[in-house]
């Protein structure tokens, strides 16, 4: 944490992993998004893993806020507080109606129910209707209807501090909703839905609460990428999307505080670094067997999330109490006689 509220002010170079300085405009925009991609990840982790609910479609609540606070500046002329009001209204509005029909059914039914409204919502935004999604080019956000304080390159120090406020609200959302008696109910339902039942409480409702919580705070991450990328792309919208984020917490550790944000900023930064490395002079001299799939950013990630998979197979929230117990075995092993038993 001291790192990310000193990180504006800094001019320590970090090789390797960022480009330039760690407060240069580049490198406090990678570290920006790796926040609202990590405040993403805790978001969706309240369906997967704190309510067990394997969504395909979590995506589309972030390109709804996305794309709503765009086309309220664009179309209806709002200035940016109410149009991102507007965007974060409209996700969460959207996220209330799809799960009252998407959690009518359970498990694998539910996961093919939240996929193809995903795939209607990306549809409907590449067939661009009446002009103004801007299809498979998308839309630039007004400057001119944008606080000058969150416009120009000069300015990427205001977003950084907006992509930390969002990624602090989803982790304190997050941690309160969790440990109240609705958390714990997601919990029971988790593990075991009909007993839930047999004590009298009704799953739906409570699996529709950390749906539409979910939603809306997806769409507040919609309208912070907003101003981090400048524009509202297509790419957001589809079921791509939603799956790399639940890489992102199978990555950093379902269920746990700080996997999904750990497994969101990771897997963003690779994805942005490991493309440069993909492009890097040193690859493109490797012979071809080589040159070929190294080229590939994502035959890189794939090859990283397997890799952390097998190894950590809890992702990286279970790599402490992994060093903590070689530790301990080692420990007792050290001092257990040669041939005697512990």
């Amino acid at each position: 944490m001291i790192v990310l509220l000193v990180a504006p002010y800094s001019a320590l170079p970090v090789p390797g992993l960022l480009d330039g300085s760690l407060g240069s405009p580049g490198s406090l925009q990678l570290i920006a998004l790796c926040l609202v991609y990590g405040a993403l990840a805790t978001g969706y982790d309240l369906l997967l893993g704190r309510t067990g609910l394997l969504s395909f479609g979590h995506a589309l609540y972030f390109a709804t806020g996305l794309y709503a606070t765009d086309l309220a500046m664009l179309e209806l002329g709002f200035p940016f507080l109410v149009a991102a009001l507007f965007g974060v209204g409209c996700s969460t509005a959207l996220a209330l109606l799809l799960g009252s029909v998407s959690l009518r059914v359970t498990g694998i039914g539910f996961s093919m129910v939240t996929l193809a409204f995903a795939q209607a919502g990306s549809i409907l935004i590449q067939r661009n209707p009446g002009g103004v999604t801007g299809g498979e080019e998308g839309r630039a956000a007004p400057a001119d209807l944008l606080p000058g304080s969150l416009v120009g390159i000069e300015n990427t120090a205001n977003l950084y501090w907006i992509a930390l406020a969002y990624l602090l609200l989803t982790l304190a959302l997050v941690r309160w909703t969790v440990s109240s008696p609705t958390g714990r109910v997601w919990e029971g339902i988790r593990e075991n839905e009909r007993r839930v039942e047999v004590l009298g409480l009704r799953p739906y409702g409570f699996k529709l609460v950390a749906f539409v919580l979910a939603g809306g705070l997806a769409g507040a991450g919609g309208v912070v990428y907003l101003l981090l990328t400048g524009g509202a792309a297509p790419q957001a919208a589809t079921s791509d999307a939603t799956l790399a984020l639940l890489v992102m917490v199978v990555l950093g550790g379902s269920g746990t505080r700080w996997g999904p944000l750990l497994g969101g900023a990771l897997y963003t930064w690779a994805a942005h670094r490991l493309g440069d490395l993909a492009n890097s002079a040193a690859i493109a001299d490797l012979p071809a067997v080589l040159r070929v799939p190294l080229s590939q950013p994502l035959f890189l990630l794939g090859t990283l999330f397997i890799a952390v998979v097998y190894v950590l197979p809890g992702g990286l929230a279970a790599l402490p109490a992994r060093i903590r117990a070689a530790r301990t075995g080692s420990a007792a092993a050290a001092h257990t006689p040669e041939g005697g038993s512990a």
